[in-house]
C-alpha cells in the first residue's frame, strides 16, 4: 500500500462533541488532545515520517476567553509535559504559527521541547498554533524582504516558511463534516489529496484512519503533470 510520507489534519468538532454530550466545551478539547496522541502512534505504525496537526488557528484568539485560557494551558501541558513522552517515544516536537502571540512561558516551554527533542529520529509531532496560512505566508516574504531579495522564488519560500525542512502533506483530513481546509497550509496543501469525514475529531477511530489511508493509497496523484 503507498503510504504518505506526510499528512495534515485539521482537529475540528470538539466543541460540538462536547455540546452532543452535555460537557463543557473544555472537555471536548481534553478529549481531542488524547485522540491526537492516538492518531500519532497511528501514524507512527503506519511508516508516516511526519504529521501536522492545526491545533489552534490566528482566529481561535476570539473565542471566549475561557476557552482561550483553556486552550493555553492544554498548549502548555503539551509542550512542557509531553517532552518526556516524546522522548520515550523517539518523537520529534516542532511548532509552526505565530508564537509571539503567545505567553512568554509557553514560548519557551515550545523551544525547550523543540530542542530537547531534535535529535530523536522518529515521526515528526508537528503543531500549528496560532496558526493562519496568508500569515505565514506574508511573514515569510517580509522576511526574504528583509533579507534584500529582490525577486523571490518558490526554493526561497519553501526554506523561508514556518514548515522549511519538513516536506509538504500528500493528503490532509478534516474531520466533523466541514470541506473547506480554513487557512491550513494553503502553500504546502497545493497538490494534497483531501479527505473530509463526518466524525467529530473526539470520535475518529483507528479503522477511520486505516481506511482514510486505503483511499490514498488508490488514488493517482498526477501533480499537476
Amino acid at each position: 500500500m503507498k503510504t504518505p510520507q506526510c499528512i495534515g489534519i485539521i482537529m475540528d468538532g470538539n466543541r460540538r462533541w462536547a455540546k452532543a454530550r452535555s460537557l463543557p466545551t473544555f472537555e471536548g478539547h481534553r478529549h481531542g488532545y488524547q485522540t491526537m496522541k492516538q492518531v500519532t502512534e497511528w501514524a507512527t505504525d503506519a511508516g508516516i515520517g511526519t504529521v501536522i496537526f492545526f491545533a489552534f488557528s490566528e482566529e481561535n484568539w476570539q473565542r471566549a476567553q475561557d476557552e482561550v485560557a483553556f486552550m493555553m494551558d492544554l498548549i502548555r501541558e503539551v509542550f512542557k509535559n509531553e517532552k518526556q513522552y516524546a522522548m520515550e517515544n523517539n518523537i520529534r516536537l516542532r511548532y509552526i504559527g505565530n508564537v509571539s502571540k503567545f505567553a512568554p512561558d509557553i514560548q519557551e516551554s515550545m523551544r525547550d521541547a523543540e530542542q530537547e527533542t531534535q535529535g530523536n529520529t522518529g515521526i515528526n509531532l508537528v503543531l500549528a498554533v496560532s496558526y493562519g496560512g496568508r500569515q505565514e505566508i506574508i511573514r515569510t516574504v517580509n522576511k526574504l524582504i528583509a533579507q534584500g531579495k529582490k525577486e523571490i522564488t518558490v526554493e526561497d519560500m519553501n526554506a523561508s516558511l514556518d514548515t522549511a525542512g519538513l516536506p509538504d502533506p500528500d493528503m490532509i483530513i478534516r474531520t466533523s463534516g466541514e470541506q473547506r481546509t480554513s487557512g491550513f497550509l494553503p502553500w504546502q496543501g497545493v497538490y494534497s489529496e483531501l479527505f473530509f469525514t463526518k466524525t467529530l475529531w473526539p470520535d475518529f477511530s483507528q479503522e477511520e484512519f486505516k481506511k482514510i489511508l486505503e483511499e490514498y493509497s488508490e488514488r493517482e496523484r498526477r501533480m499537476g503533470k
